[in-house]
């Protein structure tokens, strides 16, 4: 008695949470208590770079990748790479089968010493004993099946590495809002990715991202409109009909 008592305060709870976004904006996500953020206030330890001699002093070429020719590739924590999201999948599959069985089983005693005769003039008009048991059945069934599938989708994305692996493999994290009147499109990517991987043009695509975490969604007035209240949510999980 006590949880269903206070069931309703906590339905009302959970809609209220909502109601300070009425009549304004959606706030964006913090900048400031992101992974990224994290990963660029403590880099990883500077880049040691050897002593130039004059004659070295005097080229164009350095060990730094700041430099004319160096590489500028993301490698180290808190350095930002581009993510490349070009999806365009497709499935197609379709089943169908089908079964069919049919049989007839009869027997009788047509003839055993003229027993069969002398009991069929004493049985009921249309009996005999020469179909003593007749059976038959027939059994059929037939099953459709597909399954249709296209998804497209098309991003590009800034990430920052929060982490160096002990192997070197890379661990990327990038997050992205664009805010339209009361409607904010947000994108999040998360994966582990080689150094050797990425481009020369600092890029690197979405399949050479492993345990790639990719989502695309919004948050507002319109996305609000698309979600069943909570009340509905908790009858089609709790109403067994």
């Amino acid at each position: 008695m006590r949880f269903f008592s206070l069931l309703p305060m906590a339905i009302l709870a959970s809609g209220c949470s909502s109601l300070d976004q009425v009549g304004r904006t959606p706030d964006f996500t913090p900048v400031s208590n992101s992974a990224e953020t994290s990963a660029m206030l403590n880099p990883s330890l500077p880049e040691v770079i050897a002593k130039t001699s004059p004659i070295d002093g005097a080229s164009l070429w350095t060990a730094s990748r700041k430099s004319l020719l160096g590489d500028r590739r993301a490698i180290e924590r808190g350095d930002i790479m581009t993510v490349v999201i070009e999806i365009d999948d497709s499935a197609e599959f379709s089943n169908k089968s089908s079964r069919g069985r049919s049989g007839t089983e009869t027997a009788g005693i047509p003839s055993l010493l003229g027993i069969p005769q002398r009991i069929d003039a004493i049985l009921p008009e249309g009996a005999s004993l020469s179909e003593l048991v007749s059976a038959s059945g027939t059994s059929s069934s037939s099953g459709n099946g597909s399954v249709t599938r296209n998804e497209k989708l098309e991003l590009m994305i800034a990430a920052t590495i929060v982490d160096v692996l002990p192997n070197g493999v890379l661990h990327i994290q990038g997050s992205q809002e664009v805010r339209v009147n009361f409607e904010i499109r947000e994108l999040l990517v998360e994966g582990y990715v080689r150094p050797e991987d990425i481009s020369r043009q600092n890029e690197i695509t979405y399949e050479k991202i492993a345990s790639a975490r990719i989502s695309y969604g919004g948050r507002g007035q319109i996305t609000q409109m698309q979600q069943p209240r909570y009340g509905q949510q908790i009858a089609d999980i709790v109403l067994p009909f």
